[in-house]
């Protein structure tokens, strides 16, 4: 049974957070007694730069829209002990489960996009790090071997001739001739390896930077760039990338970087991650659930990965997003995502134990969060909200998150904060 009890409403004044005096909250400091009217999680880019946000594997690949470790890591610490079970219905590119194994809590997460779900099985796999090592040198010689024909390119630039060709359109279009027979070869050797699925993430990683596009608009690029152009982020003329190989190389050493360093870190706590839609199906029994939903109107998930699914031959499942951008901000794209996520709710927050935490990081841009959440079977305990400076780039500004913290309630328990 639950209550159908109205949930506080949060105005645009009381969205927009007034910096504290008090320096932000270290995550490592947080207990499960500190009280969450002392945290301040309103980091700024010299409080927490780019380096410590996207430390070891949270930035085996690029990922836009996720949140940063830190913020999962303060929740984990205050709601969760060792051995407990967390549960992301929106996993995404896997921080939290990433985050949850580093502090010894196993981790359920569940996504749309296959993409997503192959990229947080490889940052949380285990690897035999000589093997990894020995296979990384492998495949990046025996790709530089058979692709070193010469040939000229269109500004008279020497490339390589393909032996590989493809009749997909998305990939002729957006890759250079040099570059995508360097793909489609480093493509053709992964499946002889232990470590594939590492491999191709390397593989879509240097496809991301190797595409037809601007330097300065590798976000969100709207079609192929094939001549030269004014660069703004070299404040020059610049060229269409021709070649892949250089980010081949420079990603699979990256990546095994990253990987070890995790390997340093990662406890023995169990990591599963599975191609799911969260509305529906039989979900774990979990101890809480941390988790950030798409923002509506925000971002296509599976388009930003377009390139993977292309390469890969992934099934795309992006008509199933919830809030995707393609769907706009609509009054009925707000109805529809609150219809979505409630359908979600209804089926992950009866899998949590009765007490546990529901931590949801959203941008309610909208005010939309009240009603999603309105007589479902837990209470809203308290709102943080959260100012979010620190983007930098093209993307620089800034954007306001509120954070509900909730707990699992069932029958006359069912209370509001």
């Amino acid at each position: 049974m639950t209550l159908d009890l109205p949930l506080p409403r949060t105005s645009e004044e009381q969205r927009v957070p007034v910096y504290r005096s008090s320096d932000p909250t270290q995550s490592a400091s947080v207990r499960p007694t500190t009280p969450l009217d002392d945290l301040n999680l309103n980091w700024t880019e010299k409080q927490l730069p780019e380096r410590e946000r996207t430390k070891h594997v949270h930035r085996l690949h690029p990922y836009l829209g996720k949140y940063i470790p830190q913020l999962v890591e303060v929740f984990i610490r205050r709601f969760f002990a060792a051995g407990e079970t967390v549960l992301d219905p929106f996993s995404g590119s896997g921080t939290t489960l990433v985050q949850a194994n580093e502090l010894g809590v196993n981790a359920i997460g569940y996504d749309i996009s296959a993409f997503n779900v192959l990229m947080t099985n490889v940052k949380a796999g285990r690897y035999d790090v000589s093997t990894l090592r020995k296979e990384v040198s492998d495949i990046i010689d025996k790709t530089e071997r058979c692709t070193d024909q010469p040939r000229q390119s269109l500004w008279g630039k020497p490339t390589r001739s393909s032996s590989r060709a493809t009749d997909n359109e998305y990939l002729n279009a957006w890759f250079a001739p040099r570059a995508l027979d360097e793909l489609l070869a480093f493509q053709s050797l992964i499946s002889s390896y232990e470590y594939a699925d590492f491999l191709k993430i390397v593989l879509c990683r240097a496809a991301r930077s190797a595409r037809l596009t601007t330097h300065f608009d590798l976000d969100f690029p709207k079609r192929p760039v094939t001549q030269p152009y004014s660069c703004y982020k070299h404040g020059r003329t610049c060229e269409p990338t021709q070649t892949a190989f250089k980010f081949l190389s420079r990603y699979a050493a990256d990546g095994l970087r990253r990987v070890e360093q995790f390997g340093q870190l990662r406890t023995a706590a169990d990591v599963q991650c599975f191609n799911a839609d969260s509305r529906d199906g039989s979900i774990a029994a979990v101890d809480g659930i941390i988790t950030s939903p798409p923002y509506v109107g925000l971002i296509d998930y599976h388009e930003q990965h377009r390139y993977a699914y292309e390469l890969l031959g992934l099934t795309d499942r992006g008509d199933l997003e919830i809030g995707s951008a393609s769907d706009g901000q609509s009054k009925r794209a707000q109805a529809a995502y609150v219809e979505n996520m409630r359908e979600v709710l209804e089926n992950v927050v009866p899998s949590v134990a009765e007490g546990g935490p529901i931590i949801i990081v959203a941008g309610d841009k909208f005010d939309l969060y009240p009603t999603i959440l309105q007589g479902l079977p837990l209470s809203c305990d308290t709102i943080l909200k959260r100012h979010v400076n620190r983007r930098t780039g093209r993307r620089s500004g800034e954007f306001h998150e509120s954070i509900f913290v909730c707990s699992r309630r069932s029958g006359s328990e069912c209370r509001l904060g």
